[in-house]
């Protein structure tokens, strides 16, 4: 808990280094938040057990009820298109495309492009043999005899252009450079250092007397009214804003007790008055009532029911019997009847004649005795 209470909730003194300006403000303005803030809890407490509520037996079905509707109006029949629709199609439109067009792009690749692409690499690795050979039996040479004429024409030229320009040189120092630098070290440097010795010192003089009226016009006062009246004023105020935070906060959780106390009797109040005389009549009086119904009207009504249920699939399987031997009848018929038809139309079928097995007919099994085969037979 927070450790500025007061005695009247601890049963403690103050805290230490508390003034009397901190113990005058916190009890009246902690009554005064207690006063509004206990209605202000209460009715969020209400506020809150409405909206779980809401939440629980309104908005948490129909959102269910949406989703479901949701799934069933824009998932399912978009899963339903996919699969059924657009999978096998996009199959079919797949294999009709390698088809018409992969198989004969490959074939077109491998019996007619790679033959013209192996054939053009050997026309281009002939020219450029030939310019291989072009480059360095004939332009290679040119090219070294023709550096060499430049070079030697080059050196020509720089030999004259350094000369020319060592004279210009030795020109612009001696009559440009050497006077310029004896005017800026004898005659502008001083002049220089003189103009600013006495701007720094006037612009010295000005800053010092804008510092000092300043100084006495504005921070003085400002310094003054910053320690005498703001601070303390700043203090009284933050005193009073903790106060008030703490008693809020106090206030709130006093609050939240007693919304919770207030509850708890309107609960019980309610549970006696509605809950209990409900569970008292449903236990009591409908419950016995219901097993008297069960037991008098809705057993007798099943066992006849499935009675009936079961005489009706036992006259249903008798039927589904009867039909069926009635068509195995009239199968018969007609094939007995198709086939007179044929023995009238194209004769009886001829009989065919046995033939002498090697292996006995009847039941009785060879044995090392008997003379069944064709070289121990008489």
């Amino acid at each position: 808990m927070d450790e500025h209470r007061t005695g009247l909730e601890k049963g403690a003194a103050p805290a230490q280094g508390e003034g009397c300006l901190v113990t005058a403000i916190r009890l009246p303005v902690r009554i005064v938040v207690l006063v509004l803030v206990v209605p202000v809890r209460m009715v969020w407490d209400a506020l809150v057990v409405a909206g779980r509520v809401v939440r629980d037996t309104v908005l948490r079905p129909v959102g269910r009820a949406l989703l479901w509707l949701g799934r069933a109006v824009f998932v399912w029949p978009f899963v339903a298109l996919w699969r059924w629709v657009v999978v096998p199609v996009g199959k079919a439109l797949g294999w009709l495309g390698y088809v018409l067009l992969g198989v004969p792009a490959v074939w077109l690749y491998r019996y007619v492009l790679t033959p013209l692409g192996h054939a053009a690499a050997w026309v281009c690795r002939g020219i450029g043999a030939v310019f291989a050979w072009l480059y360095a039996r004939v332009l290679t040479p040119v090219g070294h005899a023709v550096v060499w004429v430049l070079k030697g024409i080059g050196a020509v030229f720089a030999a004259l252009g350094g000369g020319a320009w060592a004279g210009v040189c030795w020109l612009v120092r001696y009559l440009v450079v050497v006077p310029a630098r004896w005017v800026y070290a004898w005659l502008l440097l001083p002049v220089a250092r003189g103009v600013a010795w006495a701007v720094g010192m006037l612009v010295t003089g000005v800053g010092v007397v804008l510092y000092w009226t300043a100084r006495v016009l504005f921070v003085l006062p400002a310094l003054a009214l910053w320690r005498w009246v703001l601070v303390p004023v700043g203090r009284v105020l933050a005193v009073v804003a903790r106060e008030v935070g703490e008693a809020f906060g106090h206030a709130w959780r006093i609050a939240g007790r007693i919304s919770r106390a207030v509850g708890r009797f309107l609960g019980t109040l309610f549970r006696w008055i509605f809950v209990e005389p409900v569970r008292w009549v449903y236990r009591s009086v409908l419950t016995p009532v219901g097993h008297a119904v069960r037991a008098a009207v809705l057993r007798p009504a099943a066992q006849a029911a499935r009675s009936v249920g079961r005489a009706v699939r036992q006259t249903l399987a008798a039927a589904r019997d009867t039909a069926r031997q009635t068509l195995a009848a009239a199968r018969d018929t007609a094939r007995q009847t198709r086939a007179e038809l044929r023995r009238v139309l194209f004769g009886a079928p001829r009989e065919v004649e046995p033939v002498d097995r090697r292996e006995p007919v009847g039941r009785d099994t060879r044995t090392l005795g008997s003379s069944t085969t064709a070289l121990t037979k008489d």
